[in-house]
């Protein structure tokens, strides 16, 4: 009986032990957790450049697994995105092929804006920037047609994500239901503490949000007030750094796109007219307005002359 007794108590003492080391797992987020908790973010991020927030969930939850994947929660990357040009923090995991470099951030917000930037900033993916900003599956086969990921169902499986989770929704910036009724939209809010809604009107013209500059306003000041970084100004404006801004001058708080509204074949050139301002005039992209009508950088246009704006112009220049 008395060892019968010690052997009891041996067990309890070493099931006890064991209790005590024991650290559970970190608790995994369901899909509607993830929803819920990122979808702001990919709504700020389509109101900033135009990437429909459906996709960029779609792609968010695909590649991270809800937020589960060992990339996500240890390094906080949530589109699977490599490293290629990166000179940032790098986190090493096995992919097509072992031991992969990719990109490491310091919070998920941080993968959300690069991913913005990924696909806004390579020549590659400048053609879903024509696509209508509310055709979730043209962007998905478009993702898939530009190399995005090498699985061939890639398109499907992120459509599918969307219309099972009804992630269309976030394309009126008015969220889904699992948002518990708010508005991330009218939560959209200026360094001091404004709505933009409050400050002055923004706009829209070829599927671009932008402001018409008033007196008194400056890079600086817009940059502020916009929310934006200091080059995003710059950049969607083909602007330099730290430009004059003028009264009455377009400000386009979104990058341009490759060509113009589709009942804006031409435009005529007026005395007066240089080849930025038409750009401007239109939300086309320079680069793409200079290639498409045979022109090299700094070449002007005369007045009567025909700019094309969404095809190639025909001939020689």
């Amino acid at each position: 009986m008395k060892n019968l007794r010690l052997i009891i108590l041996i067990f309890l003492i070493f099931s006890a032990c064991k209790t005590t080391r024991y650290v559970p797992p970190a608790t995994s987020l369901s899909r509607t957790e993830y929803i819920a908790t990122y979808s702001d973010i990919a709504i700020r991020e389509m109101q900033r450049t135009g990437i429909p927030a459906s996709i960029k969930m779609a792609q968010a939850i695909l590649e991270s697994g809800d937020g589960n994947s060992t990339l996500a929660r240890r390094g906080n990357n949530h589109f699977g995105i490599k490293c290629h040009d990166w000179s940032g923090r790098r986190i090493y995991h096995d992919d097509d092929e072992r031991n992969e470099c990719f990109r490491r951030y310091n919070n998920p917000r941080e993968s959300f804006r690069d991913h913005s930037e990924f696909l806004t900033g390579r020549a590659r993916y400048a053609s879903l920037f024509d696509l209508d900003p509310y055709d979730y599956r043209a962007w998905a086969r478009g993702l898939k047609a530009a190399g995005y990921a090498t699985n061939q169902q890639y398109d499907r499986l992120l459509i599918r994500i969307i219309e099972d989770n009804e992630l269309y929704r976030l394309d009126t910036g008015s969220g889904t239901t699992s948002l518990s009724g708010r508005d991330p939209q009218k939560e959209r809010r200026i360094s001091n503490g404004v709505s933009l809604a409050e400050s002055r009107e923004v706009r829209r013209w070829n599927r671009i949000n932008y402001i018409i500059a008033r007196e008194g306003d400056t890079y600086e000041s817009l940059t502020r007030e916009m929310g934006l970084m200091r080059w995003e100004i710059a950049r969607y404006n083909d602007l330099p750094q730290n430009p004059e801004i003028l009264p009455g001058d377009i400000i386009y708080l979104q990058p341009k796109r490759n060509r113009a509204e589709r009942n804006s074949e031409k435009h005529v050139v007026k005395d007066g007219e240089t080849m930025h301002y038409i750009s401007q005039l239109h939300g086309v992209k320079l680069s793409r307005l200079l290639t498409r009508n045979n022109m090299q950088e700094g070449q002007e246009p005369s007045p009567g002359d025909t700019i094309y704006l969404r095809r190639q112009r025909p001939g020689d220049y």
